[in-house]
């Protein structure tokens, strides 16, 4: 790359120009040549690469993601790569034979250490072929859309061929490029490629319901690419002050700036600025992109370096994976209904995000394969590449719940992975936890084994300044009950187990947990981070199918009875009992348990009472209303 920063860049633009067939025959047998990436794909370039392909030798083609409107990949496969070869980050590929068939075209590098690998020479960059903006009135050129690792492959090539189009949107920050520092101007304007909106999934749409909850006001967002993620995006309207970092800039991330959800000014680092490194998507997202100055693009081994995520407030990581196994192993490569795959920058906005102040990773695996027919959560990976080891995984959601696996046992993270794993599988996937040793012989899966985890049942309300979270119980919190029962003072646990008691064993608690939130069903409401909360109020029910009625049992620890956490569960239990067609409740108490009684008081059912000796005994119908004004008072027969 030649560079005369004392020539007036005007002269050397017009000196510079070329034709398309002129620039193409630059290249000679056995380069390496970079080709622009993504949207950014200088495609009147590439298409005339492409017909020269004959007239090539041993021509290396070195890319991140590739749109594939030339088919670059199918003349290497005709060629035996004696004409061209293909090295590429990221596979543009949602076919999982497709990736199957161009495997070893991959090579698997986190994306922040490409620019290393140009700039060192370590891979050396022969010939870039990119895109850029017509230059300003000071000789730069925006590489607009697509920074990524273009920027390093154009700063050290050998030759830089530049096709300057004034389709390309002017993107602010570190994405420009000197009319001095190229070597072959092509003028020609072509539209940008475009990608519309992905295909809608039922599942994708399931497991955005339940991120909203796990991402705070004023976090700062990394999110990849796919159907899921589109859909979280959508979900998280109801946000305030949120912030992007991320690696790709999408027209859901543009629908969200425009509705104020995202304003960028929290993010604790490049406030006010929205940060990313390439743009895929329609005509409007990069009309939405000139000039903006809320807007910088920079080079990946600044968006994706760790050190660089870890210095955002709240960083909330966001990426999809293609199969996990019982220990938390992550395989991420092409799923149906994601147009990407590859290696790319998971890893190092995995640990960034996890240490950033307040950061957390979230996966998002649909629990099965497109058609329902295999389980994209499996006992162990054996077949496919780790790209997220099981040490730095946090936060996973499938269509059947939210699991934290920081921290976890294998025991923890088996019985968690198996609770959001699709119901027709969890039998098998116990059955292979129990012989790999990661779950005891002795352990059962109970009523757990087809629960459909009923997300609408959760809900987080502020009691005096502390967040709580009322919810249903789920296998991952056995131990937490345990705890709670351990916590609760002598005469609380009478009330609940009628009688003294100093133990809570797994085997005797782990009905309250495997529960199928039909027939069985326990809210829990649960203080602190998710994951690691503390159990403060346990309500259940039982149903004795000869009455169609359930029987229910409460409990609260002592520093939070009198705030209302019983009224709030019992209601709860009450409406997913009238949805069950459960016909009503009752309720073994004491006559000192007044709190019982009156939590069936705020029930607006008409309660009956009958006792025996000390034992009272609590029930009311559903479809038996309570009189308007009726007050009851118990009272034990004298």
């Amino acid at each position: 790359m030649q560079s005369d920063k004392f020539s007036y860049w005007a002269d050397n633009f017009v000196e510079k120009k070329r034709s398309v067939e002129e620039a193409v025959r630059m290249i000679r047998a056995g380069q390496r040549v970079f080709i622009g990436s993504s949207c950014g794909e200088p495609q009147y370039l590439v298409h005339e690469f492409a017909k020269a392909a004959d007239t090539l030798k041993d021509v290396e083609i070195v890319r991140l993601l590739v749109l594939e409107t030339t088919p670059l990949t199918l003349i290497a496969d005709k060629t035996r790569g004696h004409t061209i070869n293909i090295r590429s980050f990221y596979l543009g590929s949602a076919k999982p034979h497709g990736l199957a068939k161009n495997m070893r075209f991959i090579t698997p590098v986190n994306l922040s250490a490409v620019p290393k690998l140009f700039k060192s020479r370590q891979l050396p960059i022969h010939v870039a072929l990119v895109q850029a903006t017509p230059p300003d009135d000071f000789g730069w050129m925006s590489l607009g859309v697509s920074v990524d690792i273009t920027l390093a492959a154009v700063m050290s090539a050998d030759l830089v061929i530049v096709q300057v189009n004034s389709y390309m949107p002017r993107v602010l920050g570190r994405s420009f490029i000197h009319v001095n520092d190229v070597d072959v101007v092509v003028q020609h304007d072509e539209p940008l490629l475009t990608i519309g909106d992905m295909p809608e999934s039922e599942a994708a749409y399931t497991i955005a319901r339940l991120i909203p909850r796990l991402i705070d006001d004023g976090s700062t967002i990394q999110i990849s690419l796919g159907t899921t993620p589109q859909a979280v995006l959508m979900a998280l309207k109801d946000k305030n002050d949120l912030g992007i970092h991320t690696q790709y800039l999408t027209d859901d991330i543009m629908h969200l700036v425009s509705r104020g959800v995202i304003t960028n000014r929290r993010k604790g680092f490049n406030e006010g600025k929205l940060v990313a490194s390439s743009a895929i998507g329609s005509q409007r997202l990069y009309e939405f992109l000139d000039d903006n100055p809320a807007i910088e693009f920079h080079p990946s081994d600044y968006v994706n370096h760790p050190g660089i995520i870890s210095r955002h407030y709240k960083m909330v990581s966001i990426n999809v994976a293609m199969t996990m196994d019982l220990t938390g192993q992550v395989a991420a490569d092409a799923l149906p209904l994601n147009y990407f795959s590859g290696v790319t920058g998971m890893l190092d906005f995995f640990r960034g995000s996890a240490q950033a102040e307040g950061g957390k990773s979230i996966l998002l695996i649909p629990a099965t394969s497109q058609h329902g027919k295999k389980s994209r959560i499996v006992s162990m990976l054996t077949d496919t590449a780790v790209v997220v080891p099981r040490g730095d995984v946090h936060y996973v959601v499938s269509e059947y719940g939210a699991v934290n696996l920081f921290g976890k046992s294998y025991q923890e993270r088996a019985m968690a992975m198996i609770s959001i794993a699709h119901p027709d599988f969890r039998d098998e996937l116990f059955f292979e936890a129990k012989k790999m040793g990661l779950l005891s012989p002795q352990r059962t899966l109970k009523e757990s084994i087809h629960g459909v985890y009923p997300v609408k049942f959760e809900e987080t309300l502020e009691i005096e300044g502390q967040q709580v979270t009322v919810r249903p119980a789920k296998p991952v919190d056995e131990r937490r009950i345990q705890e709670h029962f351990y916590s609760l003072d002598k005469d609380d646990v009478v009330f609940r187990f009628f009688h003294e008691k100093s133990t809570f064993f797994r085997e005797e608690v782990e009905g309250l947990s495997q529960i199928d939130y039909i027939k069985n069903l326990t809210i829990v409401a649960v203080v602190g981070e998710f994951g690691f909360g503390q159990v403060v109020s346990i309500g259940e029910y039982l149903l004795d199918p000869e009455v169609n009625m359930a029987e229910i049992a409460f409990s609260v620890s002592r520093d939070w009875q009198g705030r209302g956490l019983g009224t709030m569960i019992i209601r709860k239990l009450a409406e997913a009992a009238r949805e069950n067609d459960i016909s009503g409740f009752y309720a073994y108490t004491t006559v000192q348990n007044r709190a019982m009684m009156a939590l069936f008081e705020k029930l607006p059912y008409r309660v009956d009472t009958s006792f025996d000796d000390e034992v009272v005994k609590l029930s009311c119908r559903f479809d038996e209303r309570k009189e308007p004004n009726a007050n009851r008072s118990f009272s034990a027969p004298q």
